[in-house]
């Protein structure tokens, strides 16, 4: 957030009304400074009003087909607009022209989040030349980057670290807005009850009448990311999502006063804020003259000191049981951490097993240092923040072998009738203290209706939907420790006739088609295009059953899927040795450790049909003896 600053922020409505705006004078007088060096004391425009800014990003919308636009120069693209500048990137960081009496300026870079009924516009503060660079750029014939040009998007940008510090924000403020402000998830091994653990600064800290906050809850669709983070590379729609709680003014009003009050960023954890605004600094709370206080930790604790530190893994995997096609397996980790010490001690470890869980990436937060660096340790030490983060990520290999192995076959005996066959072995050279707390495999159909099953496995039960049939080998509540288990499962499954099924088909594709033709005509009476919602409405068409040799997944291949979950320890062999943690300078602190795994895309693919794969290059494995 260094050299970050902002002018102003606007929140709207999925009516395209502002609900919130905040403006930063101090920021302001800045940036008119700089023009009048830049121009020789020219007038330039004063912030837009609230409705001046609902205006402009309507009319912006309409320009661009959608609140985001097109990204790309298109045919209804027009001169002046973002999508004239031919980058992707415009859907992001976007322009709005302002129309005031005979005056018509651009308001640039605005940073565009999208986050549940709202959009949110943040205005960092640039230099004016990069505003005239801009202007170049969205005005010039050529589109993309041009030969023997130096101009471009991505090199302007990479002079704008704001740019950066307001994505920051925006996130923030969108977090506050539909409540998703949660925490790195830490358990405690020692007992059943973690809501102690995660409550923040809560009368085990010795300050009275601080109340407790609630334990974090993962986002929806999250199964692989236990931090309660967002996950990078997930796809954003230009419409608000419906279903958001009312924003909280008030609630806004006090993150942006304690995070932001002159325009510049300060501390942007919303824990911190609360915290800092429901008590305050106290004397006590000063360090010593000689120790310089991190901006991670902007308040001391009091209280019962603990450091707990919690594994977090989720393995992928791809089992294809061929000769010519390996398995595949990844598992991608991190370490959160919850470090409760008075002060600001320093806290040291060695992390080990780096050479046998192969790591392909590890990195740090930003409080941790790493002196040393050996072939199978890596030497960490950190001052550790007051509420729950993340320590360390990383991706590495399964030192322990796949969880799950084995086969999953399937085959059409009939048109609408397939036999298949599982044949598993679940924990195989796992010991305690690793136990598997539940493990269940999906077969999805989802173009067949599923009319009758039959089949008995060896060890679990089977429910059924109209298009799936989830065998539950390991159940929740009788996990399995310290053995290995074999699990077969033959069965048959007849589905609908394939005829009546394309019959409907046929009948959607054609209501689609006309439906699509009318659509066409709407689209070039009024020139506008909403690349999303088309995308959208193409993914969401009925496409054609295939034939016989692929019946199930719709033009894609047949597979199983497996959930499980697995505790006791980390499955890559990356190890912390509590015994092995020191704190400077010394105090008795228990140290607890923990460790979590869950399937991610877990996938057995069906070895009678057809996979997906990819060849990949010989190489020499390092991390082998």
């Amino acid at each position: 957030m260094a050299g970050s600053s902002f002018r102003a922020l606007w929140i709207l409505n999925n009516l395209d009304l502002v609900v919130f705006s905040r403006r930063f004078p101090v920021v302001e007088k800045r940036w008119r400074a700089a023009c009048n060096v830049e121009n020789n004391n020219a007038v330039w425009p004063l912030l837009p009003t609230d409705s001046e800014i609902a205006d402009a990003f309507v009319e912006r919308k309409r320009r661009e087909g959608s609140a985001r636009g097109y990204g790309l120069r298109v045919a209804e693209s027009v001169e002046g607009s973002d999508s004239w500048v031919d980058d992707p990137i415009t859907r992001h960081i976007i322009g709005l022209h302002i129309q005031r009496d005979e005056e018509n300026y651009l308001l640039w870079p605005l940073v565009l989040h999208i986050k549940g009924l709202h959009y949110i516009l943040v205005l960092p503060l640039v230099e004016p030349k990069h505003l005239i660079a801009y202007q170049i750029l969205y005005k010039r014939p050529d589109c993309g980057t041009a030969v023997g040009v130096d101009t471009n998007m991505s090199s302007l940008l990479l002079d704008l670290p704001s740019i950066t510090g307001g994505f920051q924000v925006a996130h923030a403020v969108g977090d506050i807005i539909t409540g998703d402000i949660v925490e790195p998830e830490v358990v405690a091994s020692a007992s059943p009850s973690v809501g102690g653990l995660l409550d923040s600064l809560t009368g085990s800290i010795g300050i009275a009448g601080i109340s407790a906050r609630a334990k974090p809850v993962a986002t929806h669709g999250a199964v692989s990311s236990p931090s309660g983070t967002a996950i990078t590379g997930s796809v954003s729609w230009d419409t608000p999502k419906i279903g958001s709680r009312p924003l909280d003014k008030d609630a806004l009003q006090t993150y942006i006063s304690g995070s932001m009050p002159f325009g510049t960023p300060l501390e942007l954890s919303y824990s911190n804020i609360s915290a800092i605004k429901a008590h305050g600094f106290s004397s006590s709370d000063i360090p010593p003259a000689e120790i310089k206080q991190p901006a991670w930790k902007p308040y001391l604790y009091r209280g019962k000191q603990k450091i707990l530190f919690t594994f977090y893994e989720t393995i992928s995997a791809a089992m294809y049981d061929r000769d010519e096609i390996p398995d595949s397996i990844s598992v991608a980790g991190q370490v959160n951490c919850r470090a409760e010490l008075e002060g600001l001690p320093d806290v040291s470890f060695p992390l080990t097993g780096l050479h046998s869980a192969c790591i392909e990436l590890l990195s740090f937060h930003p409080c941790v240092q790493v002196p040393e660096h050996g072939v199978d340790r890596q030497a960490v030490m950190f001052q550790p923040p007051m509420n729950n983060f993340v320590l360390i990520w990383y991706r590495a290999s399964c030192s322990l072998g796949p969880p799950i192995k084995g086969f999953y076959q399937l085959s059409m005996v009939s048109e609408n009738e397939g036999a298949f066959l599982f044949k598993l072995r679940l924990m195989e050279g796992y010991k305690a203290p690793l136990m598997m707390e539940f493990c269940s495999v999906t077969m999805p159909f989802p173009r067949r209706s599923i009319v009758s099953f039959n089949g008995t496995p060896s060890i679990g039960t089977i429910t059924t939907t109209e298009h799936s049939v989830e065998w539950k080998i390991v159940p929740s509540g009788r996990g399995i420790m310290g053995k290995s288990v074999e699990a077969t499962f033959p069965g048959t499954v007849r589905f609908a006739p394939l005829q009546t099924q394309r019959l409907s088909s046929s009948v959607s594709i054609v209501g689609s088609t006309v439906g699509e033709d009318n659509g066409t005509e709407t689209h070039n009476s009024s020139n506008v295009v909403n690349v999303e919602e088309f995308l959208a409405e193409k993914m969401s068409k009925q496409l054609p059953s295939v034939e016989l040799e692929e019946p199930f997944c719709w033009q894609a291949y047949d597979y199983a899927k497996v959930s499980f979950k697995i505790i006791g320890a980390s499955l890559s062999g990356l190890h912390i040795d509590p015994k092995s943690v020191s704190i400077y300078p010394a105090v008795k602190a228990p140290i607890e450790l923990s460790a979590q795994v869950s399937s991610g895309d877990y996938i057995l693919w069906n070895s009678l049909g057809k996979c997906p794969s990819a060849a990949v290059a010989k190489v020499v494995n390092q991390c082998e003896p």
